[in-house]
């Protein structure tokens, strides 16, 4: 049910070439120098009821059957899983939903939080998908342990021996195309935007209509820039960057997550109940030395595996994405430092740089639905993604003399999540080189307009990044600037949910320039 059945054998990575191929629909027999595509456009989505506990009644599934390769179409397919809640009225297409990540599984997602997307069916019918190598459409994995290297140990940490971190790397990067099968060699946005292509017209929608949040403004830049001429209203909230290097996005991501932290304890500790007291400067400072002793000396998880201080570090991170979860993740710390319990942090694990990460979860921390989707996948993607989509590979030597530099910028930026964003980076080693289409091809592009939502007070996705991707998309870009705190506004702010709804559904643009305020909050 969750696990796609792929066929055929693939060779090499199709990023490279995937640049260079026509953004024209291929509707009919291709030219000389193209492969056929035409038997992908013709399908139509087969909707049924949902399998998989907790999934609702209402809710319906579907795929579409994609090449591995673009390149070469007859080396071998794999199934895009597909969900949609139907439009309550005469529906005048779809709105595809995609909710971060990258590696975010969007069924789960849309399952957990529908009540945040059902006014978009007063027109439409909502669709969302699981990207290929996430959740139910062929997930990668690193295999059992993998989260050892990935998540809960921080191989920077040997820089006095710089090498054998690499080792540790290397290794964890041969598991992974051990364990993930061909859609490994075949990942990242460029490929996920041409199946989103081939998602549109299974819809059978002229032009595609969509909501990215987060890293899914990321695919929808690259689907405007690959298919003008298909992109219909098109809405990216917490705008991501499509010039700067992983490193770089990675210390952006500490720094800002840093910030919220010290946001978090500043509230925290006006509440007798917070674990850390009721001083915001010391508070900092067990923070720290919780994730640096779990480090050491781990302790067992609800789940009988350990509990290191890298996994806090990752629960704390996923919670500080939303206000609205702050009570949460402080009782859940609570739990933590007064009984050992790491259950509810777990619970706060169950999506990366999502919109709101919901608390409907499984009891292993996965999402509703998703029993045989393996429990690194979430990861496992997201390293596999970001890695596709990033052309630096810095050479072994490159790596091992800066390491101890780098270490030290990360951990200057934040304490606490420094070494963790810097582990991400690090992951890329051992892996093929990325394609340079984002980030030397996504720009000026002439589609018609699309409306980008920034938060002021964003963590993960800064300000500065909408400004910059508008400029770099051009006239076509129109900032709506949210003034509020949390990653992305949609969930968080009654203004911008409005707003985009109205454009969304009516094709009622802001105009430029336009804003919300910091006190305007859905809940």
């Amino acid at each position: 049910m969750l696990s796609v059945h792929q066929r055929g054998t693939v060779a090499g990575a199709a990023t490279a070439t995937l640049a260079l191929l026509a953004a024209s629909l291929p509707t009919v027999a291709a030219a000389a120098d193209q492969p056929d595509l035409s038997r992908f456009y013709q399908q139509k989505v087969k909707w049924a009821a949902c399998t998989g506990s907790g999934m609702p009644h209402d809710m319906q599934c579907g795929k579409v059957t994609v090449p591995l390769d673009y390149a070469r179409p007859g080396d071998g397919t794999l199934d895009v899983a597909l969900a949609r809640y139907r439009a309550t009225g005469a529906s005048r297409g779809s709105v595809v939903l995609n909710f971060g990540g990258p590696g975010g599984a969007g069924i789960s997602q849309l399952a957990a939080d529908s009540k945040d997307f059902m006014g978009l069916t007063n027109g439409y019918d909502v669709v969302t998908f699981d990207p290929r190598g996430v959740g139910r459409s062929s997930p990668v994995s690193c295999g059992t342990g993998a989260q050892d290297v990935s998540a809960t140990t921080d191989p920077t940490a040997e820089a006095g021996d710089p090498k054998a971190a690499l080792r540790t790397v290397e290794q964890y990067a041969k598991q992974c195309v051990k364990h993930s099968g061909p859609v490994l060699q075949h990942i990242g946005t460029v490929n996920a935007s041409r199946d989103m292509d081939v998602i549109r017209q299974a819809l059978g929608d002229k032009k595609l209509n969509y909501l990215g949040f987060s890293y899914g403004s990321r695919l929808g830049a690259v689907y405007a820039a690959q298919f003008p001429d298909k992109t219909g209203r098109m809405t990216l909230d917490g705008v991501d960057t499509l010039t700067e290097p992983l490193t770089e996005q990675s210390l952006v991501s500490a720094q800002g997550q840093q910030t919220a932290l010290d946001d978090f304890l500043t509230w925290c500790v006006k509440d007798v109940s917070c674990p850390f007291g009721q001083d915001a400067r010391g508070a900092r400072k067990q923070v720290a030395q919780l994730v640096d002793s779990l480090d050491r000396d781990p302790i067992t998880s609800a789940f009988g595996d350990q509990f290191t201080g890298q996994d806090l570090v990752g629960s704390i991170s996923q919670a500080l994405y939303s206000e609205s979860l702050w009570p949460s993740l402080e009782h859940a710390l609570a739990a933590l430092i007064q009984d050992g319990d790491t259950h509810a942090l777990s619970q706060l694990s169950g999506g990366i740089a999502l919109p709101r990460a919901s608390t409907v979860g499984r009891k292993d921390g996965g999402l509703v639905g998703d029993e045989d989707v393996p429990v690194d996948n979430l990861l496992a993607a997201l390293m596999a993604i970001n890695c596709a989509d990033d052309p630096d590979r810095p050479t072994a030597a490159q790596l091992t003399n800066d390491m101890s530099r780098l270490r030290a910028t990360f951990e200057e930026a934040s304490p606490v999540f420094g070494p963790f964003r810097l582990n991400q980076v690090m992951l890329c080693y051992g892996r093929p080189k990325g394609t340079d289409f984002i980030r030397e091809h996504v720009r000026d592009v002439h589609s018609p307009k699309m409306l980008l939502v920034g938060t002021r007070g964003d963590p993960a996705t800064p300000y500065r990044w909408t400004v910059e991707t508008a400029a770099r998309l051009g006239p076509s870009a129109v900032v709506l600037d949210n003034k509020g705190e949390g990653h992305t506004g949609y969930t968080s702010s009654k203004c911008v949910h409005q707003k985009v709804d109205d454009f969304l559904l009516y094709g009622s643009l802001p105009g430029s320039g336009s804003s919300c305020g910091a006190d305007d909050k859905a809940r």
